[in-house]
């Protein structure tokens, strides 16, 4: 279901366009489809047509996405399965900080190899109404004010559904549009359609790599972008929307945490308004990839600073319950009967360990 679909059935039933955004004003704040304001009740601005149809609309909408099953992490995030109407699931996670992070796409084309979710490819698109029931879902459990599209899916490759829904959000919505932030492993079309809409979002882009060759290996099916170009448009949308980009670093054992792939990145993100995000891989046994040290992580990120770059070193929310993205999904599949494999928790970190920054 698009939002655009909200939008046509309320204006059958004879919504105005005042009607329709203080409807889905209510929806993106889980309030009553009829809430009012203070000085006007709902009987005294919606017609009678609309009043009669919202229950059934309230049940359809708060229908688009269920929770299935939540794994809390010690580092305060939840990572949530969910069910869509027709039986297929994705996964959002509710970040530290009220932030989510929501999925695009059931499964996902561009087949990284280090990742669960592109193992079986693109099942379906995910629609803009049932993106924004994610961040809904999400608020239900948890004030939200950041909302990033980095879960299942590619964005780009179902990029008017993720534009509506965030032209939904970063209006009715009430969020920041800093705060909306398009995750994408690059492609053309997110830098000709992202700066034409009314909300222009914050751009993550996954960078990996600078060897050319070998961002075709990890990223096998994206569009083949060389990452120094790559990075030349991303440094164009930043100086564009004022927002500097945000570019990710999934750090692989032996693979791509070499000096020299740090120096290449050091030069070529030079005087750029960027930052850089590394995140040491979420290990997942059945793909054979190997999360590094957190002291060579940590090194990594240093280098980076004294070179000028901006840089981060993250952890992907979840790891104490081995929830990479796609393995929650993935478990349920392969669970007997239907039901969720149980996830088993990590032990906890030592507690005189410093924490990642």
């Amino acid at each position: 279901m698009r939002v655009s679909d909200l939008t046509q059935t309320l204006s059958d039933l004879g919504a105005k366009a005042t009607h329709q955004a203080r409807i889905l004003r209510a929806w993106c704040h889980v309030q009553p489809l009829e809430q009012g304001t203070t000085r006007q009740l709902a009987k005294d601005f919606l017609p009678l047509a609309i009043r009669n149809a919202l229950p059934d609309l309230q049940k359809q909408l708060d229908g688009l996405v269920t929770l299935h099953s939540n794994h809390p992490g010690a580092d305060g995030s939840a990572r949530l399965l969910l069910k869509l109407q027709d039986g297929h699931t994705i996964e959002s996670v509710l970040l530290p900080r009220d932030g989510v992070c929501v999925s695009s796409q059931v499964g996902c084309a561009v087949g990284c190899v280090f990742c669960m979710t592109g193992k079986d490819g693109l099942l379906r698109q995910v629609g803009s109404a049932e993106i924004v029931a994610q961040v809904i879902l999400a608020r239900k459990m948890r004030p939200i004010r950041r909302v990033v599209f980095m879960g299942m899916g590619e964005p780009s490759h179902n990029i008017d559904n993720v534009l509506e829904a965030i032209q939904l959000l970063g209006t009715a919505g009430g969020l920041a549009h800093k705060n909306l932030v398009f995750s994408s492993v690059g492609d053309y079309r997110v830098f000709e359609q992202l700066p034409q809409g009314e909300v222009k979002p914050a751009l993550a882009l996954s960078l990996h790599t600078t060897d050319p060759e070998l961002r075709v290996r990890l990223l096998p099916r994206a569009q083949v972008i060389d990452p120094a170009e790559l990075i030349e448009l991303g440094e164009a949308y930043a100086r564009r929307t004022g927002y500097p980009i945000q570019y990710q670093w999934t750090l692989l054992e032996g693979i791509n945490d070499s000096l020299e792939e740090m120096e290449r990145a050091a030069t070529l993100l030079q005087g750029k308004y960027a930052m850089m995000n590394i995140i040491p891989y979420n290990t997942v046994d059945e793909l054979g990839f190997k999360r590094p040290s957190r002291e060579k992580a940590v090194a990594i990120s240093a280098y980076l600073n004294q070179r000028g770059i901006l840089t981060r070193t993250r952890n992907s929310a979840g790891q104490d319950v081995d929830g990479g993205c796609g393995q929650l999904r993935a478990r349920s599949i392969q669970g007997e009967d239907g039901q969720p494999i149980q996830i088993i928790r990590r032990k906890s970190r030592p507690t005189n360990e410093p924490k990642t920054p």
